[in-house]
């Protein structure tokens, strides 16, 4: 549960700051890809684009994050930097005009992270922790951005593809701590870096659980950055909520198992949760707080 006795400030582009253990931070998620697992397509035209984030920015989303290549399993071919600018540049461009509140945009390509930086992004999303592309950390350096570093296991194209690692608590804590040092190698600021394990990346359904469950151990293991999670809708959650003959839940009906995994990676420590349905999980937050405020006076 974020902590207001140790707030503190993530910075961003542009000498923006967002609080960070005054309350939980919700990304909403902006997909605008033909095949993402959870809404692909749905938000693929511009004023459907804009439509979708301005409601979320309604309903209370304190960050834009917004996608243009998917990353679900089983997705198609990597998606060259050329088409995942001509998805994602046309939003940020509007959306900028049309809120202050931050914009993240989700890629691995240091090229699509500088051109979506100079549109007016204020945070990058790495779910490859630079492994796929190191110069990303130079562009995150030059423009004083958030990063995001989540661990993920595999290549591009192929991130759901690598048998699960024996033991994933070290695996998560020595791999973020390899991101870590390689950002601020290349100028990051200390300030500027947020952690994410990737649940569903390259885990097992039992690790995806440990992880929640010892999600602490994790915060512990990095007390001078804050931790975003990211389980909303996941694959996981689905198996979880099979019905009688192990038929895995739909996407569509995850809402409730999404909520929570969120609660209890709150109640863990989560400072930012990255989120499909920003309304419930608003509420949700709000009523968290309100327990841990009382479980903890």
């Amino acid at each position: 549960m974020a902590d207001s006795s140790n707030t503190r400030e993530w910075q961003l582009a542009k000498g923006r700051t967002l609080p960070i253990g005054a309350r939980t931070l919700v990304m909403g998620i902006l997909n605008v890809t033909p095949d993402s697992f959870s809404d692909g397509g749905q938000f693929s035209s511009l004023d459907s684009a804009l439509a979708h984030a301005q409601q979320m920015i309604a309903d209370g989303a304190d960050i834009i994050d917004i996608g243009g290549e998917s990353t679900r399993p089983g997705s198609a071919a990597i998606v060259s930097a050329t088409e995942e600018l001509d998805r994602v540049l046309p939003v940020i461009a509007q959306l900028v005009k049309r809120t202050t509140v931050p914009i993240s945009i989700d890629t691995t390509k240091a090229s699509v992270a500088r051109a979506a930086l100079d549109a007016g992004a204020a945070i990058v999303n790495d779910i490859s922790g630079l492994r796929f592309d190191s110069q990303l950390a130079d562009e995150v350096a030059k423009s004083g951005a958030g990063l995001v570093l989540m661990h993920s296991l595999g290549v591009p194209g192929a991130l759901h593809a690598s048998p699960p690692v024996p033991d994933i608590m070290t695996e998560v804590t020595r791999s973020l701590r390899e991101s870590i040092n390689l950002a601020e190698q290349r100028g990051v600021r200390h300030e500027s870096i947020v952690v994410d394990p990737g649940i569903g990346f390259g885990k097992s359904q039992e690790q995806n659980l440990e992880l929640l469950a010892k999600l602490d151990q994790i915060i512990n293991a990095f007390p001078d950055f804050p931790l975003l999670i990211g389980t909303s809708r996941k694959s996981f959650i689905g198996r979880l909520l099979a019905d009688a003959d192990g038929n895995p839940a739909p996407v569509e009906k995850r809402l409730h198992g999404s909520l929570a995994t969120m609660t209890a990676a709150i109640f863990k420590g989560a400072h930012i949760v990255r989120v499909h349905d920003v309304t419930a999980t608003v509420e949700t937050i709000r009523v968290v707080a309100a327990l841990r405020k009382r479980w903890t006076s």
